[in-house]
Formats: C-alpha cells, sequence, structure tokens
C-alpha cells in the first residue's frame, strides 16, 4: 500500500475498555471510504454488522481468508488483518490490536500492517500502551494519543467455580478445559455460552447472544476473548496461567493476563478478575503483578516479529531463503517458522512439486497455495500433503481445482449429525474449502461453490450451536438456582391439574401427592439440583395437599401391589406407605414413603395419622369378622378352648380347613360354639371361615396382610364375585385358601360355594338311604360334573347304581347321620389331598351304558373321614385299623354330627348373602 506524506499519522493506545475500536469506526465512517484490520474473523463480522447498520450492506465490504462480501459500491471494509487488501486506496485504515507484533505464529502480519498498511487521508494504530517506545522508535512521525479505561477494573482474588458472580467469563487454554468447566457450570448454575477462535462467526453470535440476553450468566472462552470482542463481562476468572502457544507450555505475560482481564467492566461499569480455586501454587497471581494488573503498568515491548513481506519468487530456493531473511532494524525480530512456511519447505522437497513451479508466476502461486492456513489444526506435515492434492491441479492444466472434486468434499462434510467434535472437525474442514472457494481464481465454478460452501459451514454451525446449547445449557437449572439464592419464592411456581410443577415456565418436574419426580430426561447430576428446588419450591404445595388429605374421605386413598407385589398405599398415583410384617397378621407395620418422611415434621405427622387411620377403618370396614375374633381370641373371659380356636382362625386370615383343627372343634360345647357362632363364623362341613371374608374387599385386604406378615409378594387378585375357577396357577398351597377356594379335582370352588353344594346333597338325604342330588346348582356355578362329583366324595357321598326303595325319612337333627352299613369312611388320604376317588361302578353298567347324562345317578351317604391321631407308644410297628360301622346299629360319630350341625350356620351366611 502507497505511504502518503501528508496523511495523519496517529496510534491510539491505552487498557482494554478505553473505547478504542469504537473511536476508529467512527473516523472510518467520517471518510470517503476505509478499512480496518482486526485480529480475529469474529471481531470483523461483529464490526461488519454495526457498520452496515450505519452505511447500509449495499456500501460495506468483509473480507476474511473464508469469507468474502464485497458489493460493487463498497467504500468501508472490514478485514481480518491477514485479508486486508494492500493493494488498494482507502482514505481512513486502521490496524486494531497492533501489540499482536509479539505473537509468534501471525506477530509478523501485524508488524507489517503497522508499519506498511497506510490511508490517504488518515491512520490509526490501535494498541496496548506497551508499543509506546515501539511506535515512538519505528514511526516517530506518528501522534501518540493515550486513551484512559473508563472503568475500574480490581483483584477479586480466587473463586470456586459454584461462587463466581453472575456475568463472569471464565478463560481456558484448552479445548478440554473450555468444556469440562462449561460442564460444571451447567450443573451448578445452569448453562454457560461459548466462545473460542475456531467457532464460526454464526456458532459464535449465536453462542454469544445467549449470553448477552442473559439466557446464560456465564461465558467460558479462550484468550480470543481478549481481542477486542465487547461483551457485558462482569467479572474474569483464569482457569489456568498457563497455555501452550504451538512450541512450548508457557506461563502468560503480564500482557496478555491484562488483556484478557481487561474484558470486565464495561464503559463506565467497574470490572474484577482473579482465578478459580485450586491452581498450581506457581500459577497465582503475585501480588506486585495484581498491582499493575489494577494500574495498567504493563512492561513495554522491545521488539517485535517480522518477516519479508516482499519475498523473492524467482525460485522456490529464494522464496525460502528471503522469506527467513532476517530484518536490519533491531527492535525487529525474525519470525519463528510458521505454518505456511514449514508447508512450504516441506512441498520443496517434492520433486514432482518443484517441477510444476518454474516461473516466478508459479512460484507466487505455490507460497498462495501453501499460505492456506490450518483450519483443522493438523499440524505442517498434514496441511502440506493436504495442499499437495491442491497443487496439480491449480499448477497445470486449466489451473483450477476441479469442480467434481469441490463438490464430493463439501458433500462429505455436509451431515450435520455428530458430536460436537465431530461437528468441530467438518466446521474447521468447511473453513479450508470455504478458503479456497473464495480464491476465484482457483475454482471452476466459484459463485457456486461460494454460495455452496457458505451454506454448508451455516449448517453445520447451526448444528454445533444445538449441540453446545444442549450440552451445556439447562435453562431449567438456571431458573432453578436463581430460585435457590433468593431469599423468597418466585412468584410464578405452579402446579398443573397433572401434577406438573411449573417454575418459571421451565418444567421442574411432576408432584404425585407427595412424591415429587424429576423429569424422565434429566441428567443423573441434576436430580440433587432439582431435588432441592423442589423442596424450596414446593413447601407451601405440600402443607397444603397435607391439609387436604387429613380432610379427605376413605375414598381417595387405595391399596395395590407396587411392582414388586407389597401392599402399598396409594393416594393417586402417589405412593404414600407400604404395608409391612408388624407383630401379628392384623396389627402390620407401616412403612412411610421417603416423600412422607422428607416432608415438614407437622406435615409429615397429618399424613402419617391420616393413613393410620385409613388403615384402621378398611380393617373395620372389609375385615370386622376377623377383627372381632381377633378380640375374642384375646378378651380373658373368652372361654380358652374357644380362645385356642379363635387364634389359630385369626393366624389363617378366618378360613381354615375343618379337617386341619377338627379336635378343636369336637371339644366345643353349645355355649361355646354359641361365641364362635356370635362371631359370625360358619362351621362347614369341610371349612371353618367368616362368612363376610368372601367379599372382594376382604379378600383384598387379607392377602395384603399376609404379604406383609409373610414379606411376600401379594397374591394375584381373582375377578369379583367370582365363586368358580376352572383352573388356577398358585405359588404356594395355601394361596388358592387365602383367596377363599378349595380345591375340588382340578378346579377351585369358593368355600361357601362348596358349603352350600354339601348342604344341598345332604338336603337330598331326606329321599332316603339312596337319594339324586339335583346338579342344576352345581351347573349354575360352572362346575363341571367330575368336580361336582369329587365334592360329593369329599363331603362322604358315593355314588351307586342301586335303585331307591321307599323307607322313612332320616331322622331329623342338626347331628342325624344315616345307619347303614355303607356309611364306611374313606382314606383320609383322599381327602387331604384332594385327589378324585376312583369310580367304583362295575364295569358292566348295564342298559344305561353310553346314554346321555339325563340318566338319574344315585348317591349314598358314607360319612366323612377323620383325620388320624397316631399315638407313637401305641402304634409303633403296628398298622392303623381302619374305623368299621356296625351293621343295624349307629355309631356315634361327632365328625358326622358337625357336618350336619352346619346348617343352622350355612342358612345364617344365606340369610346374610341375601341382606
Amino acid at each position: 500500500m502507497t505511504r502518503y506524506p501528508q496523511s495523519s499519522l496517529v496510534a491510539v493506545l491505552g487498557p482494554t475498555n478505553t473505547g478504542k475500536t469504537h473511536l476508529a469506526i467512527e473516523r472510518m465512517c467520517a471518510h470517503s471510504s476505509g478499512m480496518i484490520g482486526f485480529p480475529l474473523r469474529l471481531l470483523a463480522r461483529e464490526v461488519y454488522e454495526r457498520v452496515v447498520a450505519l452505511k447500509g450492506a449495499n456500501r460495506v465490504a468483509l473480507v476474511t481468508g473464508e469469507e468474502k462480501i464485497i458489493p460493487d459500491q463498497a467504500q468501508w471494509f472490514l478485514c481480518t488483518a491477514e485479508a486486508m487488501p494492500m493493494n488498494r486506496e482507502f482514505a481512513f485504515v486502521a490496524i486494531d490490536e497492533a501489540q499482536l507484533g509479539i505473537d509468534p505464529e501471525r506477530g509478523h502480519i501485524f508488524t507489517d500492517r503497522m508499519l506498511h498498511a497506510r490511508g490517504r487521508d488518515e491512520t490509526m494504530i490501535l494498541g496496548s500502551e506497551s508499543l509506546r517506545s515501539l511506535i515512538e522508535a519505528l514511526l516517530p512521525d506518528a501522534e501518540i494519543i493515550n486513551r484512559p479505561r473508563f472503568s475500574t477494573l480490581s483483584y477479586a482474588g480466587p473463586r470456586k467455580l459454584s461462587r463466581l458472580p453472575r456475568r463472569s467469563a471464565v478463560v481456558a487454554f484448552s479445548l478440554e478445559d473450555v468444556y469440562a468447566i462449561a460442564e460444571m457450570l451447567r450443573r451448578q448454575h445452569g448453562g454457560a455460552a461459548i466462545v473460542m477462535g475456531s467457532l464460526s462467526p454464526q456458532t459464535r453470535n449465536a453462542q454469544v447472544k445467549m449470553y448477552q440476553d442473559g439466557e446464560v450468566d456465564y461465558l467460558v472462552a479462550t484468550d480470543a476473548i481478549g481481542m477486542g470482542l465487547n461483551l457485558d463481562v462482569t467479572h474474569v476468572a483464569f482457569a489456568s496461567l498457563r497455555k501452550f502457544d504451538g512450541r512450548r507450555r508457557r506461563r502468560l505475560t503480564l500482557a496478555e493476563i491484562g488483556q484478557i482481564a481487561g474484558r470486565a467492566g464495561r464503559h463506565q461499569k467497574d470490572g474484577s478478575f482473579g482465578t478459580l480455586s485450586g491452581l498450581a501454587s506457581s500459577d497465582e497471581l503475585l501480588p506486585e503483578e495484581i498491582e499493575n494488573l489494577e494500574a495498567h503498568r504493563f512492561p513495554r515491548l522491545e521488539w517485535l516479529y517480522w518477516r519479508n513481506a516482499e519475498p523473492d519468487f524467482g525460485t522456490v530456493e529464494t522464496l525460502i531463503h528471503s522469506l527467513e531473511e532476517r530484518p536490519v532494524e533491531r527492535r525487529l525480530h525474525a519470525a519463528p517458522e510458521a505454518v505456511d512456511l514449514a508447508v512450504l519447505k516441506r512441498l520443496a522437497r517434492d520433486p514432482d512439486v518443484v517441477r510444476l513451479a518454474g516461473s516466478a508466476d508459479k512460484v507466487r502461486l505455490l507460497w498462495e497455495v501453501a499460505s492456506i492456513p490450518d483450519f483443522r489444526k493438523v499440524g505442517a506435515d498434514h496441511q502440506a500433503r493436504f495442499v499437495a492434492s491442491l497443487w496439480p491441479h491449480l499448477a497445470a492444466g486449466q489451473g483450477r481445482i476441479p469442480h467434481a472434486r469441490m463438490a464430493q468434499e463439501i458433500s462429505r462434510l455436509e451431515n450435520v449429525q455428530g458430536d460436537i467434535a465431530t461437528l468441530g472437525a467438518r466446521i474447521a474442514a468447511a473453513r479450508s474449502w470455504s478458503y479456497i472457494a473464495q480464491k476465484s481464481h482457483w475454482v471452476e465454478q466459484p459463485d457456486a461453490m461460494i454460495d455452496r460452501t457458505r451454506a454448508l459451514e451455516s449448517r453445520l454451525s447451526d448444528a454445533m450451536h444445538s449441540q453446545l446449547t444442549q450440552r451445556f445449557v439447562d435453562k431449567r437449572t438456571r431458573v432453578l438456582m436463581r430460585g435457590l439464592l433468593k431469599d423468597t419464592l418466585p412468584q410464578d411456581v405452579a402446579v398443573d391439574d397433572d401434577g406438573t410443577v411449573m417454575v418459571e415456565g421451565h418444567e421442574l418436574g411432576t408432584l404425585k401427592g407427595f412424591q415429587f419426580v424429576v423429569p424422565s430426561d434429566s441428567r443423573r447430576e441434576d436430580r440433587k439440583m432439582l431435588l432441592a428446588a423442589a423442596e424450596r419450591y414446593l413447601g407451601r404445595i405440600m402443607t397444603e395437599n397435607a391439609d387436604a388429605l387429613a380432610k379427605a374421605p376413605d375414598s381417595v386413598l387405595t391399596l395395590v401391589p407396587d411392582a414388586a407385589g407389597q401392599p402399598t398405599i396409594l393416594w393417586g398415583d402417589a405412593n404414600l406407605a407400604t404395608l409391612t410384617k408388624g407383630k401379628t397378621l392384623l396389627q402390620p407395620e407401616i412403612k412411610y414413603d421417603r416423600s412422607v418422611k422428607d416432608m415438614a415434621p407437622e406435615d409429615s405427622q397429618k399424613v402419617a395419622s391420616r393413613v393410620k387411620a385409613w388403615v384402621e377403618a378398611m380393617k373395620a370396614k372389609h375385615l370386622e369378622g376377623l377383627v372381632k375374633i381377633d378380640a375374642l381370641a384375646n378378651d380373658p373371659e373368652t372361654p380358652p378352648a374357644v380362645r385356642a380356636l379363635f387364634a389359630q382362625i385369626v393366624d389363617a386370615g378366618g378360613i381354615l380347613s375343618r379337617r386341619d383343627i377338627d379336635q378343636a372343634v369336637r371339644a366345643l360345647d353349645n355355649d361355646m360354639r354359641g361365641h364362635a357362632r356370635r362371631a359370625g363364623l360358619v362351621f362347614g362341613a369341610l371349612d371353618i371361615f367368616h362368612h363376610a371374608l368372601m367379599k372382594p374387599g376382604a379378600v383384598l385386604w387379607r392377602t395384603a396382610l399376609f404379604a406383609a406378615f409373610d414379606a411376600q409378594p401379594m397374591i394375584d387378585q381373582v375377578p369379583d364375585n367370582a365363586v368358580h375357577l376352572k383352573e388356577g396357577t398358585f405359588a404356594a398351597a395355601d394361596h388358592a385358601s387365602r383367596l377363599g377356594f378349595r380345591k375340588i379335582a382340578d378346579e377351585y370352588v369358593r368355600v361357601d360355594m362348596v358349603e352350600r353344594l354339601v348342604k344341598q346333597a345332604h338336603e337330598a338325604r331326606k329321599q332316603g338311604e339312596l337319594f339324586a342330588i339335583d346338579p342344576a346348582l352345581a351347573t349354575s356355578l360352572g362346575l363341571s360334573k367330575s368336580c361336582h362329583e369329587a365334592l360329593l366324595d369329599l363331603a362322604g357321598f358315593v355314588k351307586t347304581d342301586d335303585k331307591p326303595t321307599p323307607v322313612a325319612p332320616p331322622p331329623s337333627g342338626d347331628d342325624a347321620a344315616p345307619e347303614t352299613a355303607s356309611a364306611k369312611p374313606i382314606e383320609s388320604a383322599t381327602i387331604e389331598t384332594g385327589t378324585k376317588p376312583v369310580d367304583e361302578a362295575p364295569a358292566d353298567n348295564g342298559p344305561g351304558t353310553g346314554e346321555p347324562a339325563a340318566a338319574t345317578q344315585y348317591w349314598r351317604w358314607k360319612g366323612m373321614a377323620r383325620k388320624k391321631t397316631r399315638h407313637p407308644a401305641k402304634s409303633k410297628g403296628k398298622p392303623a385299623k381302619q374305623a368299621r360301622a356296625t351293621p343295624g346299629k349307629r355309631k356315634a360319630e361327632p365328625v358326622l354330627a358337625t357336618a350336619g350341625g352346619a346348617f343352622a350356620e350355612l342358612a345364617a351366611l344365606r340369610d346374610s348373602m341375601k341382606k
């Protein structure tokens, strides 16, 4: 760029937050044309948008390596330092952050622009106060203007990440640290925005907008934040004071620390800086460093990096030699070998590459290709291989990269799926192709490729922003954490009809009764925070719910088995308590759900009292008879024999096979039986039971109490009012009895219906010694013929092929039994197992064989077998003798008498069922 003798050269120096960039924009817009070179593409894009708002899009250009927007009427150019068009004339030129001339990788670019970029009317150099001595020596004609900081910057000391104030920026120097810190901020504060130089402008702008709009309160950034980005930052915290500069890991210089820390505070708003707790002692700021940072005193720069900006393009060798030339000015030092020079050297080792660089123009082109930025950060070797793949297309033939090659490479990157690392790699590769597409003389269809690469980067940037937001931002956590720091509850905490808890428009979780359920999409590490927030926000609502439950009717609570089959008390869908083993079957322990225990003590007591009262009410409602029997069993006024019997019946849950306690039953006299009848017991032929325990509610509570007492899952319930099961699968032999059923053959019949069928059979005995039993009742109950016959056999009846003869009716009375020699008891094993006895009918059934079931079947009373009681001393080594009945003489049988005496109880049962 031509140097204009009459132009004004001004160096505006000072710390950050001095408005230097704003001054340069104002001065540029005051001229007919202008250009500003920035250190970052992000900053160039930010200022470009500001100038467009002032001058209009058709008059403002953006020029970076990957992006060029140059309208035909463009007068004001915003560029990165490397992309500044040095061969074009502008009335105003400025170079921002000129102190970056000390940067090992890019410093020579800023040094060259500071020394040679000039505007026709005015040139402005913006930088740190540390540049003053160099400006005075290298540019003696420059007017130096000092811009003081608008606000105060003070040291706040080390702080934990969880204790950082809102509007803080945390600075880290590796991708891993940036992501790790952002993840911790998400868990502790609800999220953070990410700002890195490698992000596309679209992604970076979207992230910054989240921060500026207050959607997140924290920012995690690399040192790119120190390059003039205008952010509303109150505090800057250093996660480390060391960085890898491309060659070694070193401590930040005081100027670098000041450049970054200076981002805290804006205009006249004060700012602070500090470190994160836990840094190594060698990384802590020293007292003298803190003093200098607060006073903005930094060591003056004594030299800048320099590289020949006009190299010799005669041959590849002369080009390399000229680029390695050392400056003659002592205040300029030769720049370290940058990536572009390293790539050129590697290309120079390839004879095929050198062969195609046979002219000065081709050498110039080779240098231009070697200067493609290493956006992917893959290093000189990999970058050289990439450049070498392009070089034959550019140096031979039409001198352009084939459209098919570029289209293929771009298509390979168009997948927007993947994690942050994958998308970041694709964006870096897309930036390389965007840079190439901007070189119109390299591409066959430049306009199409520019549009396509721009669209590609845009889509990948959107996907990247989405991934960053999804991973590092939790708006719900942010709202909750802010609320937890307040002294008062937010005003807009609401619980929807379905129990969804909303706090400031964000779902906190679901309230089921007193149980707070975190959302299913919550991460495991967020549960503690959500539960803490729920405890704070829902205290008042929990109290209201406890009061509502205390006043609610019994119908709002239910007893159901939980997933493990344990009897659980629910309020709606909310688990309140579980019944567990207590002292007795009727006195289970109530184990309250944790949600009830975690409530305020007074609220928890209300819920516990209501649940206890409900359990007692349900026992009184559904198990009234069993409760009364239990009371009589524990009443000293009850005869001991009755107490013993009642205790066994209570332990069995109110239903017990008569055969199991036959001795105890036969020991009862009439007065004792009166006690039992008044308690509601029915002494059936096969079972003793309480008539009210057949109802569905009683069955449910009995099985629940057994499950609690035995610490076993509840038995699956049978359909309400079911009296007969064709088949059933029970885990234990006594489960059918607990449901109120007796196994008959391969079927199950409810015990009260069993006694009804037995009663019908005894009524039929009035016909005579041989009698017919109407099967209609059994059929109406759904019993098969074989099941009915097995039941009658178990009750002491036997089929016969004899025909009846007219005889006198049997004696009346409950204890009557037929005096017949055929009343031979069947083996007790038959009753105990329920095995169907072998049909005793002769093989030749006479003329009725093969006829339909309509033929009348006659029965004979034989009597029920007793449960044998062995006396070891007498029966040892001797088989037990079977009792025989003497023909013509009826022997008193207490068992038979008891079976016959059940009619009165069955009559009471029938009357109760009618009611």
